[in-house]
């Protein structure tokens, strides 16, 4: 694409950059809206993004597309991470992350070594393309497979469905709403 060092030091850069200040408004939106579709439409998002970076190899479009993988990897990251944490008991969270760090870092590592075969044989533009076309499938797959793990319900007498990722629904153990009045609410 003839960039200069410089203008790929910012291309590096602005990915990261647009996901780490992104992930933290979608960490908060998927305890308001939930997991699975933020998480399918993230891998779309990172999809697009990839994809046009191969059809396109200019410097306009590489911004865009790094912004868009940006915001897709916000989207799915912490989304991720918070999945295990509305399905997972608390005394096995720790080592049920690790199991899903390793195998998302068993993708990175098959990931490269399947780019850079594609890359070697084909160009670095269809090895964009053969990873672009597995993001989309893991989002599709996601869409298709996956349950919702966040319980979302309605708020009640005060109780904000959002702490549904800590408790698993937003409510008191008991799962009932605290009747107005008797010092249990939010308010007590």
């Amino acid at each position: 694409a003839g960039l200069s060092l410089g203008q790929i030091s910012w291309l590096v850069a602005l990915y990261p950059a647009t996901w780490g200040v992104t992930q933290l408004v979608t960490g908060a939106w998927s305890d308001r809206v939930g997991r699975k579709w933020l998480i399918a439409s993230g891998m779309a998002v990172q999809a697009v993004g990839i994809a046009v970076m191969a059809v396109w190899p200019r410097l306009g479009v590489f911004v865009a597309g790094s912004v868009l993988l940006g915001v897709g990897t916000a989207m799915v990251y912490p989304t991720l991470l918070a999945a295990i944490g509305d399905v997972v008991h608390p005394s096995w969270r720790a080592s049920s992350i690790g199991v899903y760090r390793l195998w998302r870092d068993a993708g990175y590592a098959f990931g490269a070594i399947i780019a850079g075969v594609v890359a070697d044989r084909l160009g670095l533009g269809w090895a964009l393309g053969v990873v672009a076309i597995i993001t989309l499938i893991s989002g599709l797959v996601v869409a298709v497979r996956m349950r919702e793990t966040l319980k979302l319900v309605p708020s009640l007498a005060g109780v904000d469905p959002a702490p549904a990722a800590i408790g698993g629904h937003g409510l008191p153990p008991n799962g009932k709403a605290p009747a107005a009045g008797t010092g249990s609410g939010p308010s007590s």
